[in-house]
């Protein structure tokens, strides 16, 4: 296994951890994330699933805005197992009005 192969597979592996953990303790509802919390997430759902996304509402947009990007991009790799489409997140970034796309997010 490379060395990009291990990085790629602890990162899934600390991911699944912090994900079980907040699903296991009831007393969690919500965990921040790359500087904003989970809950906060769900606001951009609707404009990154589905065949033709809604554009996103003003609360996404400050989400998206508020959130630490490049620590973002480091799990874009995981996004088509939660049913959301990467090209589709970038759209949204961009509707947003964020013009600086960390390096690691391009294509």
């Amino acid at each position: 296994m490379g060395k990009n192969d291990t990085r790629v597979v602890m990162r899934f592996a600390v991911l699944t951890m912090v994900l079980t953990a907040a699903i296991t303790v009831k007393e969690v509802t919500s965990l921040t994330l790359c500087k904003i919390d989970t809950d906060d997430m769900q606001k951009c759902r609707p404009a990154v699933t589905g065949n033709n996304p809604p554009p996103p509402v003003n609360e996404c947009c400050v989400v998206v805005k508020s959130a630490d990007l490049a620590c973002f991009c480091r799990y874009k790799f995981y996004l088509p197992i939660l049913g959301i489409d990467p090209s589709k997140v970038a759209a949204l970034v961009a509707k947003c009005g964020v013009a600086t796309i960390p390096r690691n997010c391009r294509a």
